[in-house]
């Protein structure tokens, strides 16, 4: 089971990348803007989150229509004055709904720099699978013996940053490959590598990172299988 996560960034991944991202999902969440974003691509949701305070005009009143009529689109409304964000608590509603989902997660990471830390610590903490899809890369969250198989990229630049304070990391098929590499905190051994072979692999065997790929994800589809 892999739901799309839809986020409502101030810079929105365009309607193509949302479309590729949605490609194999079984349900998609839109988190307030990311409503629009779905709109753009000409797609809907299966759930909308959020307190609906930077979703536009039109997609309010898409809304406030599920809310009034029902209809495909379910709706969890939140309080605009809240302790959490409307990510934290969409993930939350994805847990209930759609219990050991996979998530992949598009229009997160634009605009803000505090929001996307934001989005860091809440997807870290996801306990399973995470692809992150934007216009210019495609990533994974890796936790504790999760893998991460890069296959038909050769020549794209690879970074990854470990978000524990002791994480451990192979990578093999890059220019600079490790073999269980210790790992601080943010430490920046992770930047700026590249794919040399048509196959590579990253393995975290503890903590936690985030990787990224820097490369037109509607170039990439076998990344995203």
């Amino acid at each position: 089971m892999r739901v799309l996560v839809v986020g409502g960034s101030p810079e929105v991944a365009s309607a193509a990348t949302v479309a590729q991202a949605a490609a194999g999902c079984d349900a998609v969440v839109a988190v307030d803007a990311g409503l629009d974003a779905l709109a753009a691509a000409g797609l809907g949701a299966d759930l909308f989150c959020g307190d609906a305070d930077s979703v536009s005009a039109a997609g309010a009143e898409r809304v406030r229509e599920a809310e009034r009529a029902g209809g495909p689109m379910g709706v969890e409304r939140y309080r605009p004055h809240k302790d959490h964000s409307d990510l934290n608590l969409a993930l939350a509603a994805v847990r209930r709904c759609w219990p050991g989902a996979a998530i992949r997660c598009t229009c997160l990471s634009g605009g803000r720099p505090d929001h996307f830390l934001d989005v860091l610590g809440r997807l870290a903490s996801w306990p399973g699978p995470v692809e992150l899809v934007e216009d210019t890369f495609t990533g994974r969250i890796l936790q504790a013996r999760q893998r991460w198989v890069i296959e038909g990229a050769a020549g794209a630049t690879f970074s990854f940053m470990p978000l524990d304070r002791a994480c451990e990391v192979s990578l093999s098929g890059m220019r600079w490959n490790l073999e269980r590499r210790r790992c601080g905190l943010l430490e920046d051994v992770g930047l700026s590598n590249v794919v040399e072979g048509q196959r590579a692999q990253v393995d975290c065997h503890a903590g936690t990172i985030v990787c990224w790929l820097f490369e037109n994800p509607l170039k990439m589809n076998k990344t995203l299988q």
